[in-house]
């Protein structure tokens, strides 16, 4: 698959500019949830209740909403399959499968420095 390069305003493109497109693609992925979401479906095809019980805490709700938002946005393709009772699945895309080296990343970088970060909030609140 061919990324298409982006055609539009310079201003869609600028990540400082409250309106831009940018910004409100990157709200989407960098929530509370999209990168554990995305992070999942790195390893597989999964189902909505193996998503749900991968990532403690979040609700269905959410689930949903987030599932909806990256599908919105090409990183996530949904399949439904004709069947009684419905199954359907969930995979990233080709976009969504170049985010996960940013989301391995941010794990690593996360997993490098909590240790420093602990230190710093308790000197914080002290």
């Amino acid at each position: 698959m061919v990324t298409k390069q982006f055609e539009g305003s310079p201003n869609d493109a600028d990540l400082t500019r409250a309106d831009s497109l940018a910004r409100e693609i990157f709200s989407d992925v960098a929530n509370k949830w999209g990168p554990l979401i995305i992070g999942l479906l790195g390893e597989s095809t999964l189902r909505f209740g193996e998503l749900r019980d991968g990532i403690e805490g979040i609700s269905h709700k959410m689930l949903a909403q987030n599932l909806r938002t990256l599908e919105r946005n090409g990183l996530v393709d949904r399949t439904v399959y004709a069947t009684v009772p419905p199954r359907v699945e969930y995979t990233l895309t080709e976009p969504g499968r170049a985010l996960l080296e940013t989301v391995h990343g941010m794990c690593g970088w996360t997993q490098q420095y909590l240790g420093h970060i602990e230190d710093s909030r308790r000197r914080f609140g002290a």
